[in-house]
């Protein structure tokens, strides 16, 4: 068996790399670690400590397709709520059982989660 520290990167395709990029660098501080051009389009990984998104550009990309949502547990949660209204990022909240969530929804329809707790607490 093997045994998970956790998740490497999430790689996911989006309509416009430039937009993308822009969406997570400036709402999660993220930078630039890589770029190029695979042989099917061009992509950039973007990263923050534990964290790296591999990003992929298709431009006929239709929502739905792919990813449902990916989480990501946020040091400073309370601030959630606040910095989306000032950025006019639509969001919603949802109580789980041990933990809270807030969803938002990055430029090209992706939902994520942003959690209070690592693992909603399991």
């Amino acid at each position: 068996m093997l045994k998970i520290n956790s998740i490497d990167h999430i790689n996911f395709f989006v309509r416009n790399l430039d937009e993308s990029v822009k969406f997570y660098c400036e709402l999660f501080g993220m930078e630039i670690k890589e770029e190029g051009k695979a042989t099917w389009s061009p992509y950039k990984i973007i990263g923050k400590d534990n964290v790296h998104l591999a990003i992929y550009e298709k431009p006929d990309l239709k929502i739905g397709e792919g990813v449902n949502h990916f989480g990501l547990n946020v040091a400073n949660f309370k601030d959630i709520v606040k910095h989306c209204k000032e950025k006019n990022i639509p969001h919603y909240e949802y109580d789980w059982e041990k933990s809270h969530s807030v969803y938002i929804t990055d430029p090209n329809g992706y939902e994520i989660e942003l959690s209070e707790i690592q693992g909603g607490g399991l």
